[in-house]
């Protein structure tokens, strides 16, 4: 019933959520989100999880309030989107996903013939990346990082 008030299906949500994260993966990234150190490989692993959960559709459609979004959001559209992260990130050296900050121009431009992308494309998800990474630096810092965060989103 809830669902068809469009208020999603959390319970669903959670058990997919907890079939796809193992225990000890959680405690590895709540130590990571704790000590601030959030890296490239991290946000392909988080990709990697979601993609195991189902459909983007699927998963929107059981967040309260994202039912419409989710019937915006094309199956397909989401799952090329993620094979374009996979493959940016995967196009990385070891060092680079560790230590994203030393990616410069000439990094760039190989990372995005790697992965048949452009440049652009990189940028907007070491952008992306940087934005999760300061989201998980305020998690880290508790109540007072979730006040932080909730000015973050406005």
């Amino acid at each position: 019933a809830s669902r068809i008030l469009g208020m999603g299906d959390t319970l669903t949500l959670i058990e997919r959520a907890e079939a796809a994260f193992d225990q000890e993966q959680l405690e590895r990234m709540e130590r990571k989100v704790r000590e601030a150190s959030f890296d490239l490989e991290d946000f392909l692993e988080q990709f990697q999880q979601i993609k195991k959960m189902g459909p983007m559709s699927q998963i929107l459609d059981m967040l309260p309030g994202m039912g419409q979004l989710a019937q915006d959001v094309s199956p397909e559209v989401t799952d090329k989107e993620f094979k374009r992260v996979e493959a940016i990130v995967l196009s990385m050296t070891p060092e680079e996903r560790h230590k994203p900050h030393i990616i410069n121009s000439s990094r760039k431009k190989r990372i995005a013939r790697g992965s048949g992308t452009t440049v652009q494309e990189v940028n907007a998800l070491l952008k992306q990346f940087r934005q999760m990474q300061r989201m998980m630096k305020q998690l880290s810092k508790g109540q007072k990082g979730m006040q932080g965060l909730m000015r973050m989103f406005g």
